[in-house]
């Protein structure tokens, strides 16, 4: 295995991998003319660095998502723009910031299909489209040949599909099988071969509430992982990251997260896990009973308080998340395996990534939404084309909205004017843009709701970020992630770092300004002004 790079948040890395393009010549660097690749897009929900092992060897091994990253390229300082999972497939499928694309939160907004989409473009450069899996924008897929999606979040156990003809089915098995088993089958049985195509596996996996495969139900339990140094986190001089309702200790469910269901045993979120549990077959439950009984019958004895009970939450979260990672890692070998037996690897763009990051118990949290590193942080590895010759590390800030371009001139079509993102073509390619962007933007919506994080929005360099919270709330973050790589310390207003601070603030505006991000604050139109009585759906 290759070396692994140390990110700012994952402190066991070891090493430096350098981006090593093998140079042969610059016809192997460009596509023959008129060539087109075939483009298959991994998707996950919450799946975070921390947890693969080609990016953080800590707490588990991914071998089939290795496989990507050492044969292929890892991008080091990959980012989105909203982490949150339909304002980041919208910046996917359209390239553009949530304010452009008008899919801002996942809780007022549905999809304008009607608008400019990479899918549709592709489909005019003579390409096959199809989505298999979470869609998660309220509206109906468009741009693509073949669809077949989950509604809403979609089920672990026997889920349902929304099919092409407007129906709901069911299913039975473990969804990420079941994604897997419908994209091979497309690939396989549906699609025109004599076309180039573009598919789009889109797993629930890794999202809350973690419920894994039953043959993995017992993977880990003799596990002890890591807690993060700042688990505990006082949340000094942050009073936004004080507010949030996303403390594994605090406000992890006890029966939706932890599976401790129990007979009169009371959850705000009971009836959720109860209806997931509902979707087992008789088998199914009982060997997900036969399991969980035991765990807790000792749980409920135990009767524990205070960290002795944060740390019991920690274990149980990191167990169940890690064991749904590891089916993920067996379905993404299988689309590998299919890929190879088939000989379209040499042909073939296989990129993998989540639509944000996740925490792993930093701060002491589970979830994303901040703009801090382990959520605005987003895993992207690829597989490229025989014609690449470029492997390694990718080190250039690049983020999700980058991927639209990226696919458009990969294949041969025009990339739109209005496009904020940038093709990653030349870094494949070996290349080394002298031009690059130095910065990144974000904007975060989705308050009040679920965890209630203040809105903010902000920009990351290289080394620093810049974060405004705003609406209820008007506090400012900046943060030196050379010094202070975990985000523990807002330097804003320090006068050590003044000259610094006037700097970014002027990036600031001038980002916002590139992007018509007219009314960050949204003082046009505030939807909302402190007064949790107006939260719905809680």
């Amino acid at each position: 295995m290759r070396p692994l790079t140390c990110h700012p948040f994952i402190g066991s890395v070891a090493g430096v991998a350098a981006l090593l393009p093998v140079l042969s010549g610059c016809a192997s660097q460009q596509k023959e003319a008129g060539k087109q690749y075939n483009i298959v897009y991994i998707m996950t929900d919450d799946h975070t660095a921390q947890m693969m092992s080609c990016y953080d060897t800590r707490y588990v091994e991914t071998p089939n998502l290795d496989r990507i990253a050492n044969d292929g390229v890892r991008f080091v300082n990959s980012f989105v723009a909203n982490s949150l999972s339909g304002p980041s497939r919208a910046c996917m499928l359209t390239g553009k910031h949530s304010h452009a694309n008008g899919f801002t939160d996942n809780t007022t907004c549905v999809f304008d299909g009607s608008q400019q989409t990479m899918p549709k473009l592709l489909q005019k450069a003579g390409y096959q489209t199809a989505i298999i899996g979470k869609w998660h924008l309220e509206s109906l897929p468009t741009g693509f040949d073949y669809w077949e999606i989950l509604p809403g979040q979609g089920d672990y156990y026997n889920p349902r599909f929304i099919t092409m003809e407007n129906d709901t089915i069911e299913k039975k098995g473990y969804l990420t099988n079941l994604i897997t088993d419908m994209s091979i089958d497309w690939m396989e049985n549906q699609r025109d071969k004599e076309k180039p195509f573009c598919l789009f596996i889109h797993h629930k996996a890794i999202h809350r509430n973690w419920l894994p495969e039953l043959k993995y139900l017992s993977l880990y339990e003799d596990k002890t992982f890591p807690m993060p140094e700042n688990f505990y986190d006082d949340y000094e001089g942050r009073p936004a990251a004080a507010a949030q309702e996303m403390s594994v200790w605090k406000d992890m469910d006890i029966i939706d997260d932890t599976k401790m269901l129990r007979p009169n045993e009371k959850s705000r979120l009971r009836s959720l896990y109860e209806r997931f549990l509902g979707r087992m077959d008789e088998g199914q439950r009982a060997a997900w009973d036969k399991f969980y009984a035991p765990i807790i019958d000792d749980f409920y004895k135990q009767n524990l308080t205070g960290k002795e009970l944060a740390n019991w939450k920690f274990q149980r979260y990191m167990r169940d998340y890690a064991k749904v990672v590891k089916t993920l890692d067996d379905n993404v070998g299988r689309v590998l395996d299919y890929l190879e037996e088939k000989g379209l690897m040499d042909n073939t763009l296989v990129v993998y990534t989540s639509d944000q990051g996740f925490y792993m118990g930093e701060h002491g949290w589970f979830d994303k939404r901040f703009m801090y590193e382990e959520s605005m942080h987003t895993p992207l590895i690829m597989h490229l084309p025989k014609d690449f010759q470029t492997r390694g590390d990718i080190p250039q800030l690049v983020q999700n909205i980058d991927y639209a371009p990226t696919f458009l001139e990969l294949a041969g079509a025009e990339i739109p004017a209005d496009i904020h993102g940038v093709s990653l073509l030349p870094l494949l390619k070996g290349e080394h843009p002298k031009d690059w962007r130095k910065s990144l933007y974000y904007h975060f919506y989705e308050y009040p709701a679920e965890h209630m994080v203040k809105r903010h929005y902000g920009v990351r360099t290289e080394r620093y970020k810049l974060i405004h919270f705003y609406n209820d709330i008007d506090e400012w973050e900046m943060y030196d992630m050379k010094a202070d790589p975990r985000e523990m310390n807002n330097v804003f207003g320090k006068p050590e770092y003044a000259e610094k601070q006037k700097e970014l603030m002027q990036l600031l505006r001038e980002t916002q300004k590139q992007y018509k991000d007219d009314d960050p604050d949204e003082k046009i139109n505030v939807l909302f002004k402190g007064d949790r009585r107006l939260m719905k759906n809680r």
